[in-house]
C-alpha cells in the first residue's frame, strides 16, 4: 500500500481564492510592494492582507522573492539557451547531472524536459568565448551528454 504524499499541486490551487490569486499577481509584478499597497490594491485590511501572505508562504505557494538583476552591469553580456541530450546509458546519472549543471555560476535556469531534448540550460556569459568554453568544458567533455544545441538569446520578455 502507498504512502499518502501529501496535497497535489492540484489540490492547492483548488484552496486559493480570488483574493489570494489577486496578492499573488500583485506580488509577481513587483514582489517589493509594501504590504499597505498590496492590501489596498487586493481591497482588503493591510493585517489581513499580511497574514494571508504569510499563509501563501507557508504553504508554498509563494515560494521567494528574486531579485531582477542586470545581467549586463554583472559582466554577463551574452545570454543562451542550450539543448542537451543525455545519452541513454546515462538515464539513471540524471538526477546527479541536474545538481552538478545547476550548481555552475553560468547557470541561470535548469529545465528537465520530455521530448527530443532532456535539458534546456538557460546560461548567462561574458561573451561568445566564455559560452564556448562553457559548452565544451561543461557539456560536451562531460561523458553523460550526447549532444549540445545552443541558442543566443537576442531579447528576453519577462511574461506574466
Amino acid at each position: 500500500m502507498s504512502q499518502p504524499r501529501g496535497p497535489s499541486p492540484h489540490d492547492v490551487h483548488a484552496r486559493l481564492t480570488p483574493v489570494d490569486l489577486a496578492i499573488v499577481a500583485v506580488l509577481r509584478r513587483d514582489a517589493r510592494t509594501p504590504n499597505k499597497a498590496v492590501a489596498a490594491e487586493v481591497g482588503i485590511a493591510a493585517s489581513t492582507c499580511l497574514g494571508r501572505i504569510r499563509q501563501l508562504e507557508r504553504r508554498g505557494v509563494i515560494r521567494g522573492y528574486h531579485a531582477d538583476v542586470d545581467l549586463p552591469a554583472l559582466g554577463q553580456h551574452l545570454q543562451a539557451m542550450i539543448s542537451v541530450r543525455v545519452r541513454a546509458g546515462a538515464r539513471h546519472r540524471l538526477r546527479g547531472f541536474t545538481e552538478q549543471i545547476g550548481a555552475l555560476p553560468e547557470v541561470r535556469q535548469l529545465f528537465f524536459l520530455g521530448g527530443d531534448d532532456d535539458f534546456l540550460v538557460h546560461v548567462a556569459v561574458p561573451d561568445a568565448v566564455a559560452l564556448r568554453e562553457f559548452v565544451l568544458d561543461q557539456l560536451s567533455s562531460n561523458p553523460e551528454v550526447a549532444s549540445t544545441q545552443s541558442n543566443v538569446v537576442f531579447d528576453h520578455v519577462q511574461g506574466w
